[in-house]
């Protein structure tokens, strides 16, 4: 394990702090930044979490593509945490936290917006960092493909009615473009980039792949700290102003990630999957496609609007809440799971 992946959780302390201090210092910078968006999608985010999946890319093998439906389990576990455990438990906790334990502290109409928030994040499973997790626990690459895209098609049947469902609402508009256009960035380019590497190298000698994806790693923890720099920068001024908010949401959030976590580890354990499958199917499940909820919470409650803040609280817990999964995972990896192979 190189320097930048065995200090990884120090680094991103120090990019969390660094993100503030600079988004303080220099507000016209971020917002600048952040205006380059095309569909609630943020163009230099995109580039850097491109930075951060093509070394996966290039290790998925289309021949092992093919026989996950020979093992099925891994992919089974992730569609039932993602769409009949994740949103209806995300409801109960907001409903929980913010209706009752938080109650003489939040006004009611605030609450409802700040709970709608967490259902929209709760019906969002993630796209994008799901390689990011699965590279760092040395998950199956073809296999987090498989369980991606598949997971990919059943949002777009599944998100708008569960959502509206639990939102209590009768007309959810989807914002298809920003479904498309993420999972065109970051499945099908990076994907087809990686094919391509992985063609060209081979041609090159047996090794060429691994040396090549060796040398790419340390740029890939370089493009999570800059996405984690970026992202606490976008959001310096909101976390100066609202620290209290910001804390109340955080926790039920924090609390749904290590809950989701712990059940799909538990499900993994009985179903006796090898490690490989069962780390990233544990994670796809706590993370989250931000901006999804992000682009609905403002156009259902407006940009200012409790909800939109709550699914922007969900992208500042997330990264440092998932490196400690991540984490948790390696180090039960030798006594934990069996491993195939």
């Amino acid at each position: 394990m190189g320097l930048f992946e065995r200090f990884l959780t120090v680094w991103v302390a120090l990019g969390i702090g660094a993100g503030v201090a600079l988004g303080l210092a220099l507000p016209g910078l971020f917002r600048t930044v952040a205006a380059l968006e095309v569909a609630h999608v943020n163009l230099v985010v995109a580039a850097l979490i491109w930075v951060m999946i093509y070394p996966m890319m290039i290790q998925i093998d289309w021949g092992a593509v093919r026989d996950v439906g020979r093992r099925p389990q891994g992919l089974a576990l992730t569609l039932v945490i993602n769409w009949l455990v994740k949103p209806f438990t995300m409801a109960a906790l907001g409903v929980l936290f913010f209706k009752l334990v938080f109650a003489g502290w939040v006004d009611p109409r605030a609450a409802d917006e700040y709970i709608a928030g967490m259902i929209l994040l709760g019906v969002a499973p993630c796209t994008a960092m799901v390689f990011v997790w699965s590279q760092l626990v040395k998950g199956d690459a073809s296999y987090t493909l498989v369980q991606v895209s598949v997971n990919d098609l059943v949002m777009v049947v599944a998100f708008a009615p569960i959502a509206a469902f639990l939102l209590g609402v009768t007309d959810l508009t989807v914002p298809w473009e920003t479904l498309i256009l993420s999972t065109v960035l970051y499945v099908v380019l990076p994907l087809a980039a990686g094919i391509l590497t992985r063609r060209v190298l081979g041609q090159r000698g047996s090794d060429a792949t691994g040396r090549f994806v060796a040398r790419l790693k340390p740029w890939s923890i370089v493009g999570l700290i800059a996405t984690v720099v970026l992202l606490f920068g976008f959001q310096a001024g909101t976390i100066v102003a609202q620290p209290a908010v910001i804390g109340l949401i955080a926790i039920p959030l924090v609390l749904q990630t290590y809950g989701i976590f712990f059940i799909a580890w538990w499900a993994a354990r009985r179903m006796r999957l090898p490690h490989e499958i069962a780390g990233p199917a544990c994670l796809i499940g706590t993370s989250n496609f931000f901006e999804l909820a992000v682009a609905v919470a403002i156009s259902l409650f407006g940009l200012h609007s409790g909800a939109a803040l709550a699914t922007v609280v969900g992208v500042l817990v997330e990264v440092p809440v998932m490196l400690s999964l991540v984490a948790m995972v390696n180090a039960w990896r030798p006594t934990g799971l069996r491993q195939t192979g």
